[in-house]
């Protein structure tokens, strides 16, 4: 890929990026109804608080991803961040069959959940704060 097009695919997937988070994060507080019951059961009892504090960090990480100075540490702090939620996405498994308001979760979509999106999450948030 030529060098100018590279730049504008990686603005755009960083932007892509930014919106993503504030987007998501934004629902942690929008319908935690939604997010809470994806939470496992030991950690149940800050179920609420876990929420929202997840909420706080994909808005606080995508609007650390703006400045060109902070945006290599929102780039790790996304990868910390969803290596984080890997044990709601096992527990996802392990609860097999189940859904989310209108979306019918199963072993296989959180599998691929697991293994191809989350991956692939981390790959994106490394690229896009990578400097030139």
């Amino acid at each position: 890929m030529e060098n100018r097009t590279k730049e504008i695919v990686k603005s755009l997937m960083l932007y892509g990026m930014i919106a993503f988070y504030i987007f998501g994060g934004y629902n942690h507080f929008r319908d935690p109804a939604f997010y809470i019951p994806l939470i496992p059961p030991y950690l149940a009892t800050w179920a609420v608080e876990l929420n929202l504090l997840s909420g706080v960090f994909e808005i606080g990480l995508a609007l650390l991803l703006i400045p060109t100075q902070t945006r290599k540490y929102a780039g790790w702090g996304i990868v910390l961040m969803l290596i984080a939620f890997v044990p709601s996405h096992i527990y996802f498994i392990q609860r097999g069959s189940f859904s989310l308001g209108t979306i019918t979760m199963n072993p296989m979509i959180s599998w691929v959940r697991l293994l191809v999106f989350q991956p692939l999450f981390i790959v994106w948030a490394l690229w896009v704060s990578k400097g030139k």
